[in-house]
């Protein structure tokens, strides 16, 4: 049976499990190369949207869990030029609502990106929601999706870096009963 995120009036909210989610990032270096970095935290919650079986993502995900091949590389992105962390700790992510056969077939998922204090809109191809009910066993989301650095203010290293930054989300759901 498919993940119904569920039932009449739902009884449940989904929380993503940060333990096992992951945002991971790729970007071109120099035209001919590509750096992938990820990061190692994610947190949030799938719950009941404005309509009846809606559903709305709100993630948020600190940007110092980023993880990349060099220190170095690291201390660069956490840089002002970069994410900012210093003033932008966190990235967050909020869907428009999404209709559970949307979830269950796949699709496109759109919201909000806020990144370096940009709000911007997003758009992630979703794959189908394969989740058993009762929920035994871990259950996924996975999103691929694509932003431009300059639409958040990251306009440096222009010449070494690509624009375009494909953005990857693997989230793993738990029930929270409310």
């Amino acid at each position: 049976m498919p993940l119904v995120l569920w039932a009449g009036p739902h009884d449940n909210d989904y929380r993503i499990d940060s333990s096992s989610s992951e945002a991971m990032f790729r970007v071109r270096l120099f035209w001919l190369d590509k750096v992938n970095g990820e990061f190692t935290h994610v947190d949030g919650d799938v719950v009941t949207g404005p309509r009846p079986d809606s559903w709305v993502v709100n993630a948020t995900i600190p940007v110092d869990s980023v993880s990349l091949p060099s220190r170095r590389m690291r201390q660069l992105l956490l840089a002002p030029s970069f994410f900012d962390v210093q003033h932008h700790p966190t990235i967050h992510f909020v869907s428009d609502p999404i209709a559970q056969q949307d979830l269950e077939h796949g699709g496109t998922l759109t919201g909000y990106l806020t990144l370096r204090g940009v709000t911007a809109p997003i758009h992630f191809n979703m794959q189908p929601v394969q989740c058993q009910q009762p929920v035994t066993t871990p259950c996924k989301i996975v999103l691929r999706g694509m932003l431009q650095r300059s639409t958040f203010g990251m306009t440096s290293d222009r010449l070494a870096l690509s624009d375009r930054v494909d953005l990857n989300l693997n989230i793993t759901l738990r029930p929270e009963i409310r």
